[in-house]
């Protein structure tokens, strides 16, 4: 297939397109990077239109994120991605129409279905709510701008939208590069995760779910992608202290994370997802079964060099 890939210069979407090779498609890239083979602000939707131009494609896969690897503490921090997954949506969708795409499948995230306690039974994609309408101000711009990026999706004219919600990413390029750094220069000193869990995903595997979804996901459908086994904020952050080497966090109230408000808010969130059906209609499986096996192993693939 061809594929015009959003956000390759991104971690998952450098595995996106090793893995897309990998499969036999031809991808092309958008991005405002020199390297990129469409170059194109998305944000701009004249020059997104200008850039792909007498271009064809069968599918579209936004991954485009504008996270940094600086520590998001502040709901401010999350202000740029927010755009891009609405009026980026909508610029990317016209580009689809466009190119002739019929496919349009999207980065989505487990935070869609809210921030809060969610309890201990795992969500599924048919029997929880995405996208509730959040009580405080900037939680809605969040969970807002995720809701609207797979409604875009979703009701666009003459295109399949496929919607994958992520658990949060660990593995190389990640947790090796962002977060081991972190606890090594104690940047990230404590947390904050009693009772509650999170769903995580390898990267690796979080890419391998992207090419099953452009060649077989269902029009109008999301998949859960995240390992079997949620674990806690804290238990995975200490898990990667000692597979790392690195000096361990401490462990805190969490009202003591308020002066951090985002941080404040995914420490107090306790949300476990099922992947059944991206399992069953997929055919996708996760690499670990949860992220504590799986940044041991990333630390054991790292040493082994030197052993």
């Amino acid at each position: 297939m061809r594929v015009l890939l959003a956000g390759a210069s991104g971690v998952l979407g450098q595995r996106v397109l090793r893995e897309m090779a990998a499969a036999g498609h031809e991808v092309s890239t958008l991005d405002r990077g020199e390297d990129s083979s469409v170059r194109a602000d998305l944000l701009d939707r004249q020059a997104v239109l200008r850039a792909v131009d007498g271009l064809s494609f069968d599918a579209v896969v936004h991954a485009a994120t504008a996270l940094s690897r600086k520590s998001m503490m502040r709901h401010q921090d999350l202000a740029a991605t927010n755009a891009l997954r609405t009026e980026g949506t909508a610029h990317l969708l016209d580009a689809a129409r466009e190119t002739g795409a019929g496919r349009f499948v999207v980065e989505s995230m487990m935070f869609g279905y809210g921030y809060g306690d969610h309890g201990d039974a795992l969500l599924t994609e048919h029997g929880t709510a995405f996208g509730p309408r959040q009580h405080d101000r900037w939680l809605e711009r969040h969970v807002g701008a995720v809701r609207t990026k797979e409604e875009l999706a979703f009701t666009a004219d003459g295109i399949n939208g496929i919607s994958l919600r992520y658990g949060l990413f660990y593995g190389s390029g990640t947790t090796d590069v962002q977060l081991a750094p972190m606890l090594r220069k104690r940047r990230l000193p404590a947390v904050a995760d009693q009772g509650r869990a999170l769903s995580w995903v390898d990267v690796d595997d979080a890419a391998r779910a992207v090419v099953l979804a452009v060649e077989k996901g269902r029009a109008g459908q999301a998949y859960n992608i995240a390992d079997d086994t949620p674990v806690g904020f804290g238990e995975h952050v200490r898990a990667v202290a000692a597979a790392f080497g690195t000096p361990p966090p401490m462990t805190i109230p969490l009202w003591m994370l308020r002066p951090a408000p985002l941080a404040h808010s995914i420490m107090g969130t306790n949300l476990r997802l099922s992947n059944a059906k991206a399992k069953s209609e997929l055919g996708w499986q996760p690499g670990h079964p949860g992220s504590v096996a799986g940044v041991w192993a990333l630390a054991r693939r790292i040493a082994a060099p030197a052993a």
